[in-house]
């Protein structure tokens, strides 16, 4: 089976899978931390393998930081976590002079599955909450422009 390997964290919110990612310092970490304080529980911290399954990859932590979330200036927390998750939505984590307004669709592809894809800065007090409604609207169809509508 091909499985790749990449430097992410991953967070399910309900039985929807949000893999996190960007560059060292992007905040991926303390926006997982934040999402889990609303609700969401860890998949996988720093290192996410994703393996394709039928239409969808799955995404799961490698055996050696399952169940570790790193809390920058605290230290690594063993943490309850899910096992695995169908990833729904992927949240590039970038400055907040590189987030459009009003994005055209722009979807991630991996291991030749494509998956919805938004850009956030992961430090702005409403990056959480903005994630919440993006996976709602990949359920219900509430958003009418933007990165999941054209």
């Amino acid at each position: 089976m091909n499985t790749k390997q990449i430097h992410a964290s991953c967070i399910a919110i309900g039985n929807k899978g949000v893999l996190l990612l960007g560059e060292t310092g992007a905040g991926k970490s303390d926006l997982a931390l934040r999402l889990i304080d609303r609700g969401a529980v860890l998949v996988a911290d720093d290192q996410v393998k994703l393996t394709p399954k039928g239409k969808t990859i799955i995404a799961t932590a490698p055996l050696r930081i399952q169940k570790l979330l790193e809390v920058r200036g605290i230290g690594i927390f063993k943490l309850k976590v899910k096992k695995s998750i169908k990833v729904e939505l992927v949240v590039q984590l970038v400055e907040q002079e590189w987030i459009e307004r009003l994005p055209y669709p722009e979807p991630y592809e991996c291991l030749g599955k494509y998956i919805p894809q938004l850009r956030l800065c992961a430090f702005e007090a409403s990056a959480a909450i903005k994630i919440e409604m993006a996976l709602a609207s990949l359920q219900d169809g509430s958003m009418t422009v933007g990165a999941f509508k054209e």
